[in-house]
């Protein structure tokens, strides 16, 4: 299968298989269409129908359509044109799916960015994929996002506006949407094969890494859940993820438009206000990672009938015990718990599991691979199938796999074959078609579903004055699925302790959930002979110290 690389509008290169567009365009796994033409449906079966709620807001589709088309023309009038790439690091609010909705009318490209990143990451991240404008609040959490943006505009030159939302600033969102709305015939066509989203994961190589999606990629995704999972208009999904990260993201921006439900965010978790927004609003559908299912199931046992309205929950993100969903299934029997996996490379490479026939798949595995997903797996180390049962490195393909990184040299190692892609997991298939994940190749640790990098916290800190060396391993860890775990030789007559650390990456501009939350010093750290660091070595005692034995 020929592979070619293409020059998108957006200038990054994608990668192209003619061949399998062929096969995805004919078998109706992508269509020439764009969210844009499903939404425009949607709003001529029934304008009125809710789309979105958060706190005290609301949004329908014709409100969503209306501000979308004034967004759109602000874009144009800012001089941006499609293939341009627009960032909003914003919570979960209302707003951000009208950016995304006009994006995709002016065929601008989107880049959502998680509100924990601090100077840091933003910078790197606004510099690396060109951003041409921001939308941020403008202190959100005690943090002046405002001000942060201030202090990187130097570092910024294709940098044009930040518009502030919800606060004062010298350009908002009010005044973006005081232009006349955009005339529809005289947007400009997209193509569909273009890149629509660039979304950073961390990496093992450090630095976030830029995955670029085409609307033909993420539109894929979008329709394939609302379909196995039976989204419709009488759905209300509660998701509290946050719409920077995928999951979030295709239920804010997409499944309302493309399936007919309506979507309740959240801004800030907690368990008990997510109960009370479930128990109000009805919602039928949720997700998250395990923190997130866990204290909905130790908070809500004692109150069954408030989450009552559920039918089903999807669980992923980090490791899920399949004792706890079961433990959910047997405590809120109406509603369908199961484990589902992806990445942001490969959204949903599984969607879990369909009917409650398929109950104990939902626990035991994580998810049925359905075509035209393929995933498959190799020998770690020489690359070789292997048989089902047999563990090894998971790859996977499919309409829904991103095209490539904004680095094409990020690219090399991580694809095989015809196009699969290197997950960064173990695994094996069960049953014919199930994946279980047994482990990770990656180093990354994952807390909270939130992935971090530990190399990019190491860098860091190898610049504290009293650190010799550090290695940072995942820890296990109750209440967040992983922690950090730093392992750190001090220089010699110096000491360094945890709050240390976090005052010193505190100053560094780095997010706090990032932090290391456990500290070990050594005399040296454990390695191969060519000098690299034995991380499993360090894991497995991440893990004693956890149980108490270490």
């Amino acid at each position: 299968m020929n592979w070619t690389m293409r020059t998108d509008p957006s200038g990054f290169q994608t990668r192209w298989s003619q061949q399998l567009a062929d096969r995805y365009l004919r078998e109706g796994h992508w269509t020439n269409t764009t969210l844009v033409d499903a939404a425009r449906a949607s709003l001529a079966a029934d304008p009125d129908h809710l789309l979105l709620i958060e706190g005290e807001n609301r949004l329908t589709r014709r409100q969503c359509w209306d501000k979308a088309l004034k967004l759109a023309a602000f874009f144009l009038a800012r001089g941006l044109k499609p293939g341009d790439v627009i960032s909003f690091q914003l919570p979960n609010w209302v707003e951000s799916a009208v950016i995304a909705l006009a994006a995709r009318m002016t065929g601008l490209v989107i880049n959502p960015i998680p509100p924990i990143y601090r100077e840091s990451e933003l910078g790197y991240i606004l510099a690396d994929c060109r951003s041409k404008l921001i939308f941020v609040p403008g202190t959100f959490r005690k943090h002046d996002h405002a001000e942060m943006l201030a202090g990187l505009r130097t570092e910024l030159p294709e940098l044009r506006d930040v518009v502030v939302v919800r606060d004062a600033g010298e350009l908002t969102w009010d005044m973006a949407l005081l232009v006349a709305p955009a005339n529809e015939t005289a947007l400009p066509v997209v193509d569909p094969s273009s890149v629509m989203m660039v979304m950073y994961t961390s990496g093992t190589t450090g630095k976030p890494k830029g995955v670029l999606h085409t609307h033909y990629s993420y539109d894929h995704r979008a329709r394939a859940m609302g379909d196995a999972w039976k989204i419709g208009p009488d759905d209300v999904v509660f998701m509290p993820s946050p719409v920077t990260h995928i999951t979030g993201a295709l239920w804010a921006f997409d499944l309302t438009w493309i399936h007919g439900s309506a979507s309740v965010l959240m801004d800030v978790w907690t368990v008990e206000e997510g109960i009370r927004v479930i128990e109000e609003h009805r919602c039928t559908v949720n997700g998250g990672a395990t923190p997130f299912l866990k204290q909905l199931l130790d908070t809500a046992s004692s109150r069954p009938e408030a989450i009552a309205s559920l039918r089903l929950f999807f669980c992923g993100g980090t490791t899920v015990s399949p004792d706890l969903i079961r433990t959910a299934g047997a405590t809120f029997p109406g509603c369908l718990f199961f484990r589902c996996y992806g990445s942001t490379e490969m959204v949903t490479a599984t969607l879990g599991i369909r009917d409650r026939a398929q109950a104990d798949l939902g626990a035991d595995t994580d998810g049925e691979i359905v075509y035209p997903a393929e995933l498959q797996i190799i020998d770690a180390v020489d690359d070789t199938p292997l048989p089902h049962g047999k563990e090894g490195e998971i790859i996977a393909r499919g309409p829904g796999l991103f095209f490539g990184y904004v680095h094409p040299s990020d690219n090399h190692g991580n694809f095989i074959g015809d196009g699969y892609f290197r997950m960064g997991d173990l695994g094996c298939i069960v049953h014919d078609d199930y994946i279980v994940i047994t482990g990770r190749k990656k180093d990354i640790i994952i807390r909270s579903g939130e992935n971090i990098s530990p190399k990019e916290v190491e860098d860091l800190l190898f610049n504290h004055p009293a650190v010799a060396e550090v290695a940072i391993v995942a820890m296990p860890s109750a209440s967040t699925g992983e922690k950090g775990c730093a392992f750190i030789i001090p220089r010699e007559g110096m000491n360094i302790d945890l709050p240390e650390i976090r005052r010193f990456l505190d100053d560094e501009g780095l997010a706090r959930q990032k932090f290391p939350e456990h500290v070990v010093l050594v005399n040296e750290l454990p390695r191969v002979p060519s000098g690299k660091v034995k991380k499993d070595v360090l894991r497995n005692e991440a893990r004693k110290i956890a149980e108490g034995s270490g």
